[in-house]
């Protein structure tokens, strides 16, 4: 898989709200699929399935223990879209610079 083919699946993956929450509730540690799926009004299926994406973008690592199978964030993938996102930061941060400084020659 090439480089841009990753991070269009680590986007895609963080597209869906679902799976955004999944992550978010695997930041406090790993945690079988029935634990995860408790606060979602779906299936233990649909859940898998969400978790499925999260694991081929990266995003989320499975083991099995027993007959259980395990999931835990793994966060590395996220710094390429911390690293997309600060481009913008820093063009936003100028365009505000620009607007505060007509503003206050305005007053």
């Amino acid at each position: 898989m090439s480089r841009h083919a990753a991070s269009a699946d680590i986007f895609m993956a963080i597209a869906d709200p679902t799976r955004r929450a999944l992550l978010d509730q695997l930041r406090s540690g790993e945690q079988p699929v029935k634990e995860l799926a408790e606060p979602f009004a779906m299936s233990l299926p649909a859940i898998s399935q969400h978790l499925q994406i999260l694991c081929e973008a990266g995003l989320v690592q499975m083991r099995k223990a027993g007959r259980q199978r395990l999931y835990r964030l793994n966060p590395e993938p996220l710094k390429q879209i911390s690293d997309w996102i600060a481009h913008y930061e820093q063009f936003w941060q100028e365009k505000l610079n620009v607007l505060g400084t007509y503003l206050e020659e305005e007053s």
